[in-house]
């Protein structure tokens, strides 16, 4: 198994259970900066949101079938208090513990059900090289992306594409889709930016990263951009499990060169992903 795979056994076997991102992390074989991003790529939901929306859907189904002690509900989801339970239930489901134990029945709720692993990975991912970049800047337009609006890039690149122009120092054409500041939540910056000589005159409302020097994994995706998350997940559970390599705590990006045509998404690109030995 994978390293999202492993993790979704874990889970699901364990769900009763406490259990933090480090243990799902070593279940997985990988570090925790590694099965945040494996997980997303291969199921689409952040791994303790998704922990935390499996156990709140397993409450409610409880609720529902008449159990009589919300608070011990609370303590098998992992919840401390009967306040704690309550705030994260009505956050997940927009309504309170009491109230679907009185209606009897969760067909109201959207509940979270266990995953069926998509285990789609590209079937033609290339080996990549390896390349040792060294420091540059990146400025452009920048979003905090959730797996609530991860559909937000797409819009991003449109107005940057609109605003390019508007960036000052820039150094070449080359466009960069820059992933940073990740969490454990797999929330993280987006930035659709330009390489810039430096900061000093960027406008306001522009995003901005110091990319280090860093050593990385470059694999070339030549398919239209929408199946690009085919090629992430394969590059994150497949090959670099397989690879004697980690990932570094460090940005990855996608870097489009004039081959890639933003307006058909055609062209290909490459996604530089950050390793270490």
């Amino acid at each position: 198994m994978n390293p999202a795979q492993r993790a979704l056994w874990y889970i699901e076997s364990h769900l009763a259970e406490p259990m933090t991102l480090d243990e799902i992390a070593a279940i997985g074989g990988v570090s925790r900066f590694h099965i945040v991003r494996a997980f997303a790529a291969a199921t689409g939901y952040p791994v303790m949101r998704y922990v935390r929306a499996r156990r709140l859907s397993e409450a409610a189904r409880s609720l529902a079938g008449g159990a009589q002690d919300i608070l011990s509900v609370a303590l098998e989801a992992d919840y401390g208090s009967h306040e704690a339970f309550t705030r994260a239930f009505r956050d997940q489901f927009g309504t309170t513990p009491e109230a679907v134990r009185a209606a009897k029945c969760t067909d109201a709720l959207k509940l979270q059900e266990p995953i069926l692993m998509d285990s789609t990975m590209s079937d033609n991912l290339a080996s990549p090289r390896f390349e040792t970049a060294k420091a540059f800047l990146i400025a452009g337009l920048a979003e905090r992306i959730s797996c609530d609006n991860g559909a937000a890039i797409p819009g991003l690149w449109h107005r940057f594409h609109q605003e390019v122009a508007d960036i000052p120092a820039r150094i070449g054409n080359v466009a960069y889709g820059v992933c940073c500041n990740g969490d454990d939540v797999g929330n993280f910056d987006y930035i659709a930016g330009v390489e810039v000589a430096d900061f000093s005159d960027l406008p306001r409302g522009f995003g901005h990263i110091r990319i280090p020097e860093q050593r990385y994994a470059v694999f070339t995706h030549a398919d239209h951009v929408a199946s690009v998350r085919r090629t992430v997940n394969a590059i994150w559970n497949q090959w670099l499990p397989a690879s004697g390599l980690k990932a570094a705590d460090a940005p990855n990006f996608e870097r489009y060169d004039e081959k890639f045509d933003p307006v058909t998404g055609d062209g290909g690109f490459e996604i530089w992903v950050p390793v270490k030995e």
